[in-house]
C-alpha cells in the first residue's frame, strides 16, 4: 500500500498515530514547515497531472486570466464503532489492506471518485472530493459498505475539513528564479522539480508556483479562504515584479 504510506510520510495528524495520512498539505501549513518533496508527497493521492490547471474564471485583466478552482477536500470524521479491517479486506473487492505497512483500510470508490483511509478505531480520513455533497455522498456509501459485514453506524457522522487543494492560475508570468531571491519563505529546486513552494505570510496557505502562472494551493480550509489568499499572493507578486 504505497500510496498510504508515503502520505504519512508528511506527518499530517488529525488525531494520533499516523491516522492522519491521506491528509495532504495539513504539515505545511500547520508547522511553516518548507519542502518540495514534502510538498509534492502532500498531493500523492493527486499528482499534478490530474488537476485541471486553470480552473474557474474569475477575473480578467487583458489577455491574462486570474481562476482558482477546488480539486480535492480531504475531511476526517469518526463512525464510533470499531471495524474489523481484515473482515472488511476480505469482503469488499473495493479495498486495500496491508497492516504491516500501515495501520489503515484503503477503500476506493468509483462514484464520487474517492479513496478512503479506515481504520479499526472507526476514524475515517476521506480525499478526492470536490464537493462537500461528494465528501458527504463518500461517506454514506462507506457506511453501508459496512453493513455488508453486518457493521451498523447509527450515528450522522460529524465532519471535520482539514485541507482543501486548489488548482488555478495567477494570470501572469512568472520568474522563478527572481521570487526566489525576492521572497521569503520559499523554496526552489529546479533541478529536482520545476515549481517554486511558497509560504504566504500571514496566512494559512502554500503554494506551488510554475513559470507559467498556474499554481496549487494547498493549506486551506474554506473555498473562500482560497480565493482570498489567491488574491493576497497576487497582490504580492505584483509588487515583487513591477
Amino acid at each position: 500500500m504505497r500510496t498510504a504510506t508515503g502520505s504519512a510520510s508528511t506527518g499530517a495528524e488529525f488525531s494520533s498515530g499516523n491516522e492522519g495520512g491521506l491528509a495532504g498539505g495539513i504539515y505545511i501549513s500547520r508547522t511553516g514547515y518548507l519542502n518540495t518533496k514534502v510538498f509534492i508527497k502532500a498531493l500523492i493521492f493527486f499528482p499534478l497531472s490530474d488537476y485541471k490547471m486553470g480552473g474557474v474564471k474569475r477575473m480578467t485583466t487583458g489577455h491574462n486570466k486570474r481562476s482558482i478552482e477546488v480539486v480535492n477536500i480531504v475531511v476526517s470524521t469518526s463512525l464510533e464503532h470499531d471495524i474489523p479491517l481484515e473482515k472488511m479486506a476480505a469482503t469488499l473487492s473495493n479495498t486495500e489492506y496491508n497492516p504491516e505497512q500501515f495501520p489503515g483500510l484503503v477503500i476506493r470508490i468509483k462514484e464520487p471518485k474517492t479513496s478512503a483511509l479506515i481504520f479499526s478505531s472507526g476514524k475515517v480520513v476521506c480525499t478526492g472530493a470536490r464537493t462537500m455533497d461528494n465528501v458527504r455522498e463518500s461517506i454514506r456509501k462507506i457506511i453501508k459498505s459496512l453493513e455488508k459485514i453486518n457493521v451498523k453506524i447509527t450515528i450522522k457522522p460529524e465532519i471535520h475539513i482539514q485541507n482543501i487543494v486548489a488548482s488555478g492560475n495567477v494570470g501572469m508570468d512568472l520568474n522563478l528564479n527572481v521570487l526566489a531571491m525576492k521572497l521569503e519563505n520559499t523554496e526552489y529546486e529546479p533541478e529536482q522539480f520545476p515549481g517554486l513552494v511558497y509560504k504566504l505570510p500571514h496566512a494559512k496557505a502554500t503554494f506551488l508556483l510554475f513559470s507559467n502562472g498556474k499554481v496549487v494551493c494547498t493549506g486551506t480550509k474554506s473555498e473562500a479562504d482560497v480565493n482570498s489568499a489567491l488574491d493576497k499572493l497576487i497582490e504580492k507578486l505584483k509588487k515583487v515584479v513591477k
